[in-house]
């Protein structure tokens, strides 16, 4: 059993590697954080699919978040300033709103800085 949580994301993607090298150096989450195709995704319990789709948050008994639920746990986890940030994530009513923001950014991480068409994301995992 892992000792501590990971975040998996896209390292083919300029966009979500910058986001997450952001994330290492400057919020610091209490977690490893991999890139999907470096991961054991058999051993996290995540298909393929899905870590293309989104970022993935694993705790170390195996529960598995995506998209702005892995972002809030993440941010939660960092502790100081971001822990706030990632509760109100959290809530019911900012976790909808969340959501839609997540899917808005990820569907086009492609045009954002950093990203190439390489970075478009591939279709909801059934």
């Amino acid at each position: 059993m892992r000792s501590r949580p990971v975040l998996v994301y896209d390292g083919d993607c300029g966009f979500c590697t910058t986001a997450a090298r952001f994330t290492e150096r400057r919020v610091r989450p209490r977690c490893d954080v991999v890139p999907w195709q470096f991961a054991d995704l058999d051993a996290l319990g995540v298909t393929r699919e899905r870590a293309a789709y989104e970022v993935v948050w694993v705790t170390p008994t195996g529960e598995v978040d995506g998209g702005a639920q892995a972002v809030a746990k993440a941010l939660v986890s960092a502790g100081g300033i971001w822990a706030p940030l990632g509760r109100t994530l959290l809530l019911p009513g900012v976790r909808w709103v969340a959501r839609r923001i997540y899917r808005v950014v990820a569907a086009h991480r492609h045009r954002l800085p950093g990203g190439t068409p390489t970075c478009a994301v591939p279709r909801r995992p059934r």
